[in-house]
């Protein structure tokens, strides 16, 4: 019976370890893509103007959130988890809504952001830029996601702080919902 536990145990570790992997990758991904994003808007010239000033806050909002979340993952903590979770789902949606006004409204919108470059390359580089911010947007759903699985291999490993009774808690509960499944599901 022991020798289960510790292969549970082993399998919940090699889970987690690449679950942090991937988490990690996904950051970095996220982190070149933002910056991606800055060039192409710096590209247009467009920090005169206050949309592309915002343009730009929004990319470099969410370089600190990915920063941010390589540092938590990276320290092992879960101090900040919350306000991660939050950061990261802001700027997901704000990334979001500004790759639809970029596809929907790519002339008026390079209007409102008072670029010097010609029209036509302007909404290309302005695609671009577009494109990269759907990818941002995915992205930045799949380290929720990626966070969120993390936290529960966290509360199920127990980290330092805990004690060996809250991880073995977690244990008899993981066990009790395997038991009480129907029976065609069972485990």
């Amino acid at each position: 019976m022991g020798l289960s536990i510790d292969n549970g145990s082993s399998a919940i570790n090699q889970s987690h370890h690449r679950t942090h992997k991937v988490f990690l990758l996904s950051n970095y991904i996220l982190l070149g893509a933002a910056s991606s994003c800055i060039f192409l808007t710096l590209s247009l010239r467009l920090f005169p103007s206050l949309c592309g000033f915002f343009l730009i806050l929004l990319h470099v909002f969410t370089i600190t959130g990915a920063v941010f979340g390589c540092t938590a993952a990276s320290n092992g903590t879960n101090k900040w988890y919350a306000s991660h979770m939050v950061f990261t789902v802001l700027t997901a949606i704000f990334q979001g809504s500004v790759s639809v006004l970029i596809f929907t409204r790519s002339g008026e919108f390079l209007g409102k952001l008072k670029s010097y470059v010609r029209e036509e390359d302007g909404v290309m580089i302005l695609r671009l830029a577009g494109s990269l911010c759907i990818l941002i947007f995915c992205l930045e759903w799949v380290v929720l996601s990626l966070a969120f699985a993390l936290r529960y291999y966290a509360y199920v490993e127990g980290d330092e702080s805990s004690n060996s009774s809250r991880k073995r808690s977690a244990k008899v509960q993981e066990e009790d919902i395997h038991n009480d499944w129907p029976w065609p599901f069972q485990v």
